[in-house]
């Protein structure tokens, strides 16, 4: 009989981390979640998820929702049955470090579902705790990459992305050695096919309609200008070791296949499943082994065309421009996100047309002092990679700020 494994969740309240709350009660007997966190925006759900689920432990980032959190879990404790012993009350820690202190926190896995650079200081305490982390925020390896890579031991860190996590099943088909490229597939978004120039007018609701998955608005956008796939490419570097010129993104509309490895003797090995992000979470958290029923598979019984075509860096070029980045290392790649979240809050406010997202994000990579790029700039600690967003921020509002008084 397999052990039950003990997870920590952040991001509980989530996509990820909902979904993954799905898993573990589907699987009682291999998951027990002991521990979970989230921001504070949705108190109601975090109680009801910690009082059904029998954590030990409660995070809450934000210090103002705490109150409000404890009222919650007071209330759904006792709705439990709490006053008769068939609940309890777990522990609340709240403030800009109980998503660490979570991260560290007994467990066999911890799940990082948070968004943004917030991120990565739970990420490395997880790794420094010795947990493995099943990671779903891009931010820990995009803006902090060689602080992760310095500290994941390996097999310590395990892709949630679908995209990744169809790569490291992939590699499982041969050794590094013999991998000539990583194929991350892309669904090419609500714009696929469309030229520059027809992308000049695109609204903020057009560019939430994405075509096969539902997304939060950020990562929606970042969809629709390719900025999501760039990033994948950046960690796909990160937890692979493969040269960026190795690393290809081609655009797949059905979304089934989730990415290839090709090898070198010319096999290509692909991962195919409908799209749906349980399979990759439920096998995050059962890595190295596979949960059965995590979601269904393709059905052979139907007819079904699987399109391929490659990637109009013409109309779309941000992928190239986070190579570039990432190829002048540093902090760079940090500057990348950071300018991008900055030009698709400004679009989503009106402040600036779609396209300006990209040529904000490259204005931004073209005005970067020295001191971010190169080996002399690698991040020492996680100040160094908040002070280079920070600068990214700060460059990108008046860089909009500009655009807007022409």
């Amino acid at each position: 009989m397999t052990d039950q494994r003990e997870i920590v969740l952040l991001g509980s309240t989530g996509s990820i981390g909902t979904q993954a709350i799905d898993i573990v009660r589907a699987n009682p007997d291999r998951f027990r979640v002991v521990g979970i966190g989230a921001g504070g925006g949705n108190p109601a759900l975090l109680a009801e998820q910690a009082i059904e689920l029998g954590v030990d432990v409660v995070a809450v980032a934000d210090a103002k929702s705490v109150e409000d959190v404890q009222l919650r879990l007071f209330a759904a404790a006792t709705k439990a049955g709490w006053t008769s012993g068939d609940a309890r009350i777990p522990k609340l820690i709240a403030g800009r470090k109980a998503m660490a202190e979570l991260a560290a926190w007994p467990c066999d896995t911890v799940v990082n579902g948070i968004n943004g650079s917030i991120g990565l200081e739970p990420t490395l305490a997880a790794l420094k705790a010795g947990r493995q982390v099943a990671l779903a925020n891009k931010e820990s390896l995009v803006a902090g990459g060689p602080l992760v890579r310095d500290l994941a031991k390996p097999g310590q860190l395990v892709p949630v992305d679908s995209e990744h996590s169809a790569l490291a099943q992939c590699l499982r088909s041969g050794s590094m050695e013999r991998v000539a490229k990583l194929i991350l597939t892309a669904s090419g978004g609500p714009f696929r096919g469309r030229t520059r120039a027809e992308l000049a007018e695109v609204t903020v609701e057009q560019a939430l309609a994405h075509p096969t998955w539902a997304m939060g608005p950020v990562v929606t956008i970042n969809s629709a200008t390719m900025v999501n796939k760039a990033l994948e490419v950046i960690e796909a570097h990160e937890l692979f070791d493969v040269p960026y010129d190795d690393v290809e993104v081609v655009v797949h509309p059905q979304s089934v296949v989730h990415s290839m490895v090709e090898f070198t003797d010319g096999s290509t090995i692909a991962q195919a499943s409908p799209p749906d992000m349980r399979l990759p979470i439920g096998h995050a958290l059962a890595w190295p082994d596979r949960l059965p029923g995590a979601a269904r598979p393709v059905d052979w019984t139907k007819a079904a065309d699987w399109h391929f075509e490659p990637l109009d860096a013409t109309a779309f070029p941000a992928v190239a421009l986070a190579k570039d980045a990432g190829r002048a290392g540093g902090l760079m790649p940090a500057v990348y996100n950071a300018a991008n979240e900055e030009a698709v809050a400004a679009f989503r406010d009106g402040r600036l047309p779609f396209l300006g997202i990209v040529d904000t994000i490259e204005a931004v990579l073209a005005a970067a002092p020295d001191g971010l790029s190169g080996r002399s700039s690698r991040p020492a600690s996680v100040a160094d990679v908040l002070e280079a967003e920070n600068w990214a921020r700060a460059c990108a509002r008046r860089l909009v700020l500009d655009a807007s008084e022409r």
